[in-house]
C-alpha cells in the first residue's frame, strides 16, 4: 500500500488517551477522538476546558504529557515537519495586518510560503470569501466578519486539508458569526478537514457533522446532534413537542458529571 493511500484510509485526526498538565493543573485526562476527512468535528466545553490545549498539541505548538496523536497520517510527536506541512490554525483573535489591504495580506501569506503566482492565489481567495469589493481596502476598514473571513481566506494558502478553528467567533456579532458559519460549511464541503473549538452551543449544532463534549479533561460523549439527544429521556408531549436542544444535552451531562465529583 502506498503512503498516500495509507494516510487517506485512517482518520484525518486520530487521538489516544491525550493526557496534559501544567505542574500541578491536569488539564487532559486521557483524550480519545477521531475526525474523518472532510468533515466538521465541534469540540465544546467550557472556559479552561483544555480545548485549545488539544489543538495546540495538534498543530506541534505543544507537547502532550503522555498518549498519541496523529494529523494527516503524521504522529504529531515524531513527524511535527510534515504535520506543520498538512494543517493551518486559525486562533481566537484575527492574525491580519490592519495597515496592509486585504489582498496584500494574502500576498505576504502567499510569498512567506514561496508559492508561485501570489496575486493570483489572492485574488482566487478573495472571490472564494466574497472580499473582492473590499480587497483594495486597508484591514483596518474591515467589520469583524470580514476581518474573520480574511484570517481564514490566509490559513488556507497552499490548500492545507486539515485547518484547525480555535474559537472562530469569539466576539463577533451574530451577523458576522452567521459569515464565518457559512464559510466553515464551504471549507468542508470543498474537502477540507476542520476542527472546531467552540463555546456557542448554537455554532456546534449548526456547523458540526460529529460533536464531543470536553469536561474535567475528558471527552465524555462523541457523536452526531441526533445521537447526543437521544441520551436524554424522550420529549414530553403536553401542547407541544419539545425537542431537547443541544444546551439541553450540554448542561445535562456537564451537570450530572459535575455532582458526582461533589459527591
Amino acid at each position: 500500500m502506498s503512503t498516500s493511500s495509507s494516510v487517506a484510509s485512517e482518520p484525518a485526526i486520530q487521538v489516544r488517551d491525550l493526557e496534559k498538565s501544567y505542574k500541578q493543573l491536569t488539564v487532559l485526562r486521557g483524550v480519545d477522538l477521531e475526525v474523518a476527512h472532510g468533515s466538521i468535528f465541534a469540540l465544546l466545553g467550557s472556559n479552561g476546558a483544555g480545548k485549545t490545549t488539544i489543538v495546540k498539541i495538534l498543530a506541534t505548538l505543544l507537547k502532550a504529557d503522555s498518549g498519541t496523536a496523529r494529523v494527516n497520517g503524521f504522529d504529531v510527536a515524531t513527524q511535527a515537519a510534515k504535520v506543520r506541512e498538512s494543517i493551518s490554525l486559525t486562533g481566537q483573535f484575527a492574525a491580519v495586518d490592519d495597515i496592509l489591504t486585504g489582498r496584500e495580506n494574502l500576498v505576504l501569506v502567499a510569498r512567506l510560503r514561496h508559492l508561485p503566482g501570489p496575486g493570483a492565489i489572492a485574488d482566487d481567495l478573495l472571490r472564494r470569501f466574497s472580499l473582492v469589493e473590499a480587497g483594495g481596502r486597508r484591514v483596518a476598514t474591515y467589520s469583524g466578519g470580514m476581518r474573520r473571513r480574511l484570517d481564514i481566506a490566509m490559513s488556507l494558502i497552499g490548500a492545507p486539508p486539515v485547518i484547525f478553528l480555535d474559537e472562530p467567533t469569539a466576539g463577533l456579532d451574530p451577523e458576522a458569526r452567521i459569515e464565518v458559519w457559512q464559510t466553515v460549511k464551504e471549507l468542508a464541503a470543498g474537502g477540507t478537514t476542520v476542527l472546531l473549538t467552540t463555546q456557542y452551543l448554537e455554532e456546534a449544532e449548526q456547523l458540526a457533522d460529529r460533536i464531543g463534549i470536553l469536561h474535567e479533561g475528558r471527552i465524555i460523549v462523541d457523536g452526531t446532534l441526533g445521537e447526543l439527544k437521544q441520551l436524554l429521556p424522550p420529549a414530553k408531549v403536553e401542547y407541544v413537542e419539545k425537542q431537547p436542544t443541544l444546551e439541553d444535552v450540554f448542561l445535562a451531562l456537564v451537570g450530572a458529571r459535575t455532582e458526582q465529583t461533589k459527591s
